[in-house]
């Protein structure tokens, strides 16, 4: 019967899609630990091991103020931290596109590293696979429908680098003893609730505006000039990153919620917004 064929045919196809998708998500899951591997093989021993009032001596009067607000004595600092996080993220260039995802990041603090893993889900039984990572100097980003298909593959620029590396230093509001002198972050006055920061690590070197708001926490940063891929192309573009629902971890004042936007000539375009639920931390000894 036509019917049978028919049938045989669908469960053929039915198989083979299951066997490529778990092909893929063990593919994915393998080049996740890879990159975990890669960063931690580069991992610096911090000192000092606890925050000292006295390294802010000389910093901006906006900054002494913020450490003060989020850092207790001789609070140990953070030599990385594994989050997760919830959200929408918009993937359209020009328009509005918004998609939840799901992902988990883990984060070292010396030398500087980070790898976000998520997973957007583009409509019932279609997902995009991410990574955004910063690796030993190397920026990458990876995107893949289903964990097979290449969307996006970035890696092994200055730009791209650069562009991680920023990422890195504007989300340390989640690990704030990352940003203390001691850990290689230059301070600049610029007025009562702002300061510029500078880090280098390797050959990438950056410069961010920090705002602080009323109660001496990090309201925002922003960038004059991150890599915007825009038609395959990056196009250096102004970025901004906003800060909110501070709470305690571990005894330090952090945000659980963030916005990430492009600040295009007609306003601010938003691409991110994520809420931290999950987070846990390693300290140095």
């Amino acid at each position: 019967m036509w019917w049978k064929v028919i049938a045989m045919v669908l469960a053929v196809l039915v198989v083979a899609v299951t066997i490529g998708i778990l092909y893929a998500m063990n593919r994915w899951q393998s080049d996740t630990r890879k990159l975990h591997s890669r960063m931690e093989a580069v991992r610096i021993a911090i000192t000092p091991t606890s925050y000292d009032r006295r390294e802010l001596e000389g910093l901006p009067v906006p900054v002494q103020r913020y450490f003060r607000t989020v850092l207790k004595e001789g609070q140990p600092l953070v030599t990385a931290v594994s989050v997760e996080h919830t959200g929408t993220f918009n993937m359209s260039e020009t328009g509005e596109q918004w998609k939840s995802f799901h992902s988990k990041q883990r984060v070292i603090t010396k030398r500087p590293g980070f790898v976000w893993e998520a997973r957007i889900q583009m409509a019932p039984g279609i997902t995009v696979y991410v990574h955004d990572a910063y690796v030993g100097g190397e920026g990458i980003l990876i995107a893949k429908l289903f964990g097979l298909v290449s969307l996006v593959n970035l890696r092994g620029t200055p730009e791209v680098a650069q562009g991680e590396l920023l990422r890195f230093f504007a989300e340390a509001a989640w690990y704030p003893t990352a940003l203390l002198p001691s850990q290689g972050v230059q301070w600049e006055a610029v007025d009562d609730t702002s300061a510029k920061a500078s880090l280098k690590d390797g050959e990438t070197a950056l410069t961010i505006l920090f705002r602080f708001n009323e109660s001496g926490l990090i309201e925002s940063v922003r960038a004059e000039a991150r890599g915007r891929t825009i038609a395959g192309r990056v196009i250096p573009t102004p970025w901004e990153g906003r800060w909110s629902h501070y709470e305690i971890r571990d005894g330090m004042l952090i945000p659980l919620d963030g916005e990430v936007a492009w600040v295009l000539p007609e306003g601010p375009k938003p691409y991110w917004r994520g809420h931290m639920h999950g987070i846990k931390y390693e300290f140095a000894k």
